[in-house]
């Protein structure tokens, strides 16, 4: 039956790509990933001091980007801040981007903001291909905007932000439609939040955070097929795939010194409820056009201290995130089941319940002397999922386990100055991968690596060569007094 081979070429991973991609984007999103895949930083837009120290933030603050995780923590901006923070990042000396952030942080007695503005060149291109210069490379702009106050006679603040990116390419997208021509992407994301914090002692505050995001993009995948009778003479078919996600999410943190052992102790909680109306139907993987939802929560632990006197502070974050996550494929026309019935046009042929167990460590050292400094860090990002599949066509039930780990490394060096300071910052993921088509010398095709049960493939195998994701960032912070 032509609809039960179609739907047999989703076995390994039914839904490759839920949205993980832009999640990235910002802190308090919690990604989705069924693939070891290796993605470039390409929403890394804004400055961060704790970037070299593998990222830790639940008990150690960000003063450049905890504005822009969560508008209220504005309030502690204790001068005006001008920033540039040109990023590059490339994954194995294979794709690239180039991005080029500016902005600024102020705060007055009552109230605080601040922007950013940036530019990114992707390398979107597909290495495998010829490609005209106008496909080769795409632009992305990305705009984001703080305003916040602090609530008179008490320690509380508030504030709002937006952040806007038009999109016309997400990385990785390109690998994905094997046996495609050419891929025009166009779309956009917004991202905005409300904050409130809480100063309860020196050291010792709460915050909460409520967010809305919608991700909206169009692959526009254009084919050639060879008819039989003149190969060389291809037709063209363009299709179209929506890739959309909308989610809502709430965050809860609280941080208080540990007694008198000059620690501190941080704990957070973390919800996103996503739906998905379109999933694109990714060529490489062949998956259908499959709806579906998703709950997922973090659970976060973190400790540092600081020691003053030698300028030297340690962090240490523990999250463990549970996600729960249900797709489903419709039917296009009515199918008949192996027991007689017949599944109507968008009825479930078939139902995908993941659960993922993840677990994110992340460890960092400082070192801050009067005008030079440095960071180390390492992060160690654990993902295991089991996957329930039900068949309604033939009444049979499948069920598969994943999980590998990913590693990212970090350091940093800063330079302060009178009237300003230069920070670099690198860092380096390994154990993912980029997907890739393969063909056989005799050219038949076929999913390499995968379960030999499920051999499959309607354009070409899937390859998961070792990538490795090199990221480098220089800020230059030029602080302005009031």
């Amino acid at each position: 039956m032509k609809m039960h081979v179609y739907l047999n070429k989703q076995v390994l991973f039914i839904v490759f790509l839920l949205i993980f991609l832009p999640m990235t984007a910002l802190a308090q999103l919690i990604s989705l990933k069924t693939v070891p895949i290796a993605t470039g930083n390409q929403f890394r837009i804004f400055p961060s001091q704790n970037l070299g120290m593998g990222g830790v933030s639940i008990a150690v603050n960000d003063p450049l980007l905890d504005p822009f995780v969560n508008p209220a923590k504005g309030s502690r901006i204790k001068e005006t801040v001008v920033f540039v923070s040109p990023v590059y990042y490339n994954i194995s000396n294979n794709l690239s981007a180039r991005t080029l952030p500016l902005g600024a942080l102020f705060s007055s007695e009552n109230v605080f903001g601040g922007f950013s503005l940036a530019v990114q060149q992707l390398d979107s291109s597909n290495p495998d291909l010829f490609q005209l210069l106008s496909g080769k490379y795409s632009n992305n702009m990305y705009m984001s905007g703080i305003i916040g106050t602090k609530i008179p006679d008490s320690d509380i603040s508030i504030g709002g932000s937006i952040f806007l990116a038009g999109l016309d390419a997400i990385d990785v997208v390109n690998f994905l439609y094997a046996g495609s021509e050419k891929i025009e992407q166009s779309g956009y994301m917004v991202d905005a939040r409300v904050g409130l914090t809480g100063e309860l002692g020196k050291n010792h505050y709460y915050e909460a955070l409520v967010l809305l995001n919608r991700f909206n993009m169009e692959h526009d995948v254009t084919y050639n097929e060879f008819p039989w009778s003149d190969i060389w003479s291809p037709a063209t078919r363009v299709e179209k795939n929506l890739d959309q996600t909308n989610t809502t999410g709430i965050h809860l943190g609280y941080v208080r010194p540990l007694y008198d052992t000059g620690w501190l102790i941080g704990a957070n909680l973390t919800g996103n409820w996503k739906s998905h109306p379109k999933i694109p139907n990714y060529e490489i993987m062949n998956i259908p056009r499959d709806p579906g939802n998703t709950s997922a929560y973090g659970i976060g632990l973190g400790f540092s201290k600081t020691i003053e006197e030698d300028g030297v502070t340690i962090g240490l974050d523990l999250i463990y995130e549970p996600i729960w996550s249900n797709t489903w494929a419709d039917a296009a026309e009515p199918v008949m089941t192996s027991g007689g019935g017949i599944i109507p046009v968008g009825g479930k042929t078939i139902e995908n319940d993941f659960r993922f167990s993840n677990k994110l460590l992340r460890i960092g050292f400082s070192k801050d002397g009067e005008q030079v400094g440095f960071q180390l860090g390492i992060q160690m990002r654990s993902i295991k999922y089991w996957l329930d599949q039900y068949n309604n066509i033939e009444s049979s039930r499948r069920k598969q386990k994943e999980n590998w780990s990913e590693w990212t490394a970090s350091w940093s060096l800063n330079f302060n100055f009178t009237q300003f300071s230069i920070r670099y910052a690198g860092q380096v993921t390994t154990g993912t991968g980029r997907p890739g088509v393969q063909r056989q010398n005799n050219g038949d095709l076929f999913f390499a690596g995968l379960d030999a049960s499920y051999i499959l493939a309607p354009s070409g195998p899937l390859m998961l060569q070792n990538a490795h994701v090199f990221t480098h960032q220089v800020s230059f912070s030029v602080p302005i007094s009031k």
